[in-house]
């Protein structure tokens, strides 16, 4: 993720900061649940693909998954942020942490 990706991030944050009627620790709460709720998306988009419901038949195509994936990205981005104002140094060690553990020998 780039500087703009994360500034795009934080203004999303201040935005809903402004327009939230929940108590700031419940909005964390809220953010947070959303990634659940958008990765529900995800498997209902991919279900549609795949035409696993015969009462919806074939009711998505491969550009839905990707759209509803990156709501997740931008959702966890975003609850992220929400808990903590160093998100993007947060993200990128985690992500280092990930890539030496896994792309090491």
């Amino acid at each position: 993720m780039d500087q703009s990706s994360w500034s795009t991030v934080r203004r999303l944050v201040e935005w809903l900061d402004e327009e939230s009627q929940a108590p700031a620790e419940m909005a964390r709460l809220l953010r947070v649940l959303k990634i659940s709720e958008e990765a529900g998306e995800v498997a209902e988009a991919l279900h549609g693909v795949m035409g696993s419901n015969p009462r919806k038949g074939l009711s998505h195509t491969w550009e839905d998954v990707q759209n509803e994936l990156c709501d997740v990205i931008l959702t966890g981005m975003v609850a992220l942020r929400t808990l903590t104002p160093d998100a993007q140094k947060v993200f990128e060690r985690r992500m280092a942490q990930i890539a030496e553990r896994s792309l090491t020998t």
